[in-house]
């Protein structure tokens, strides 16, 4: 067993919104958020003001404990506004991706038991077309404005009192972001307030972030990864969150150069972009302290060159998964000169590590012996709503979590992450369930069989390939009506990319697709 070599941090046992704003009236004036488009900026005493504002007219609504708000927006300032308001309401807030469908959503707002969305103008119509569908929903709320909805403006006028909402820390839940697990169609994933807190204080003595300190939130923050690193944990310290609503390349690094950020928490194809595209040359980076990738595989070559390139400690990577909070591995800070290429990091604080034989679960490997990854800590989800037999296939009785990676530990005690057996894909941070494409191409009546793995295409990035079996009726299907059928039916990161006529899908005499077989084709 391998153990961390941090002290342990005592549970925090605090509701996400204490936990991240309770010291907001000793950071007072600090900028707590930026637009890093327009300038807006919230200090520390106005996040705090308002979130409690807005959660008082939260509660007016009719927005009670218990109840599940559904916070469908790109990053913009108000999103952190909406998210403590709900939890300061007592609700549940399940993160939903601005590019869903309205059916993809729909099917969250469903499952979710959703009564309440906050949402923002341009998606206003996707959000009343899953609401539509969905059933149940009671309103739909702004984050700016829209003619017949409320808006978090408004609110910030509103006089109703601040609820007073007794929340067990322990048994309820804050966060319900949706992961599809180590397969399968996505679940949501019941995260507590202590479990979120908790996993906070766990990475403060590795990501330690405060006053003075600017964090740039590409990243979305309905991802756990940007939720975690971009915004509850840079607010917990006093930092500035410079807050975009999407990635491009040139208002990226402007930000970088017009708000001297000092960190910067990334996925790879940032990196690739950071160490190869000529435009980074024309602007200056030379507040970035250090970057950290996380969210997918960071190639240890890519990393070098990036790090190179802009003169900073080699690139740290972190490791972990929604359904732990999300943190289990980082590369400190101050140890990133130290760390060997290619590792996601050293456990860390209270968190405990086996890696055990693919061929048999109960035997435990050694250091530099390759096996799956099993975790338990506190920042372990308390379970997959709704679906006690995926929880009980995900953690164990002993309370071990089962990744479904496969990595090694060296001696020392880093982690180096070299494959998955979970059969999910990785398209640029974002979760891609084979099963869910599979499902969806199997509607297509020209196609009789399927199968989708995860393949590298030239700029590192892993996307769904489809392996397609022709209807006998069908011989002029093309590859572009297959991925325009996928493209018109699922969020951008979803789609199919490439696409394989066979003859016959692999399976094995259980029916299981052998996706090994295809990825020997690839």
């Amino acid at each position: 067993m391998f153990r961390s070599e941090y002290a342990d941090v005592p549970p925090v046992e605090l509701p996400i919104h204490e936990a991240v704003l309770g010291r907001a009236a000793e950071f007072g004036d600090a900028p707590a958020l930026i637009d890093g488009t327009d300038g807006t900026t919230l200090t520390y005493d106005q996040v705090d003001r308002f979130h409690r504002t807005v959660a008082a007219a939260l509660a007016e609504a009719g927005v009670r404990k218990g109840d599940v708000l559904a916070l469908h927006s790109p990053n913009t300032v108000a999103f952190p506004i909406a998210f403590y308001a709900a939890t300061r309401a007592g609700a549940t807030v399940t993160t939903v991706h601005p590019l869903a469908t309205p059916e993809e959503f729909a099917k969250q707002l469903k499952d979710s038991a959703a009564r309440w969305i906050v949402t923002v103008s341009p998606l206003l119509e996707a959000a009343r077309r899953a609401a539509e569908l969905a059933g149940g929903v009671e309103e739909i709320f702004v984050c700016d404005s829209a003619p017949g909805h409320r808006s978090l403006i408004d609110m910030l006028a509103s006089a109703a009192p601040e609820p007073q909402v007794t929340i067990d820390p322990v048994a309820d839940v804050a966060a319900l972001p949706y992961s599809s697990g180590t397969t399968g169609t996505p679940k949501g994933v019941m995260l507590t307030h202590r479990q979120i807190a908790t996993n906070l204080a766990q990475l403060e003595p590795v990501m330690p972030a405060g006053p003075g300190d600017r964090i740039l939130a590409v990243l979305p923050f309905f991802h756990i990864y940007g939720l975690t690193a971009l915004m509850n944990a840079p607010l917990r310290q006093g930092a500035t969150v410079v807050v975009l609503p999407r990635f491009d390349l040139e208002t990226f690094l402007a930000a970088i150069q017009n708000h001297r950020i000092t960190g910067l928490y990334v996925a790879p194809p940032i990196v690739l972009a950071l160490a190869k595209h000529p435009l980074v040359a024309q602007y200056d980076l030379s507040s970035l302290k250090y970057i950290t990738s996380a969210a997918a595989p960071l190639d240890a070559k890519l990393a070098a060159a990036c790090s190179e390139r802009l003169g900073l400690p080699p690139v740290g990577q972190a490791y972990g998964m929604t359904e732990l909070s999300p943190g289990t591995h980082v590369v400190p800070v101050d140890a990133m000169h130290d760390a060997p290429a290619g590792t996601v990091g050293k456990l860390i604080a209270g968190t405990e590590m086996r890696i055990v034989s693919l061929d048999d679960p109960d035997k435990d490997l050694g250091v530099g012996e390759a096996g799956e990854i099993l975790i338990r800590g506190p920042q372990i989800m308390k379970g997959y709503l709704g679906r006690p037999d995926a929880t009980a296939a995900m953690i164990d009785p002993d309370g071990w979590l089962h990744t479904g990676d496969v990595g090694h530990a060296d001696a020392d005690g880093w982690l180096f992450v070299v494959d998955r057996v979970k059969e999910l894909i990785k398209y640029k941070g974002f979760q891609v369930a084979p099963a869910e494409l599979e499902a969806l191409l199997l509607t297509h009546p020209g196609i009789a069989d399927t199968a989708v793995i995860g393949v590298y295409n030239d700029d590192g990035n892993e996307v769904p390939h489809a392996y397609v079996v022709r209807q006998p009726s069908a011989t002029d299907l093309s590859e572009g009506e297959v991925m325009m059928y996928v493209a018109e039916r699922v969020a951008p990161y979803k789609r199919v990319r490439q696409v394989t006529f066979i003859d016959a899908v692999p399976r094995a005499a259980s029916g299981k697709i052998l996706r090994r077989e295809l990825r020997g084709r690839s």
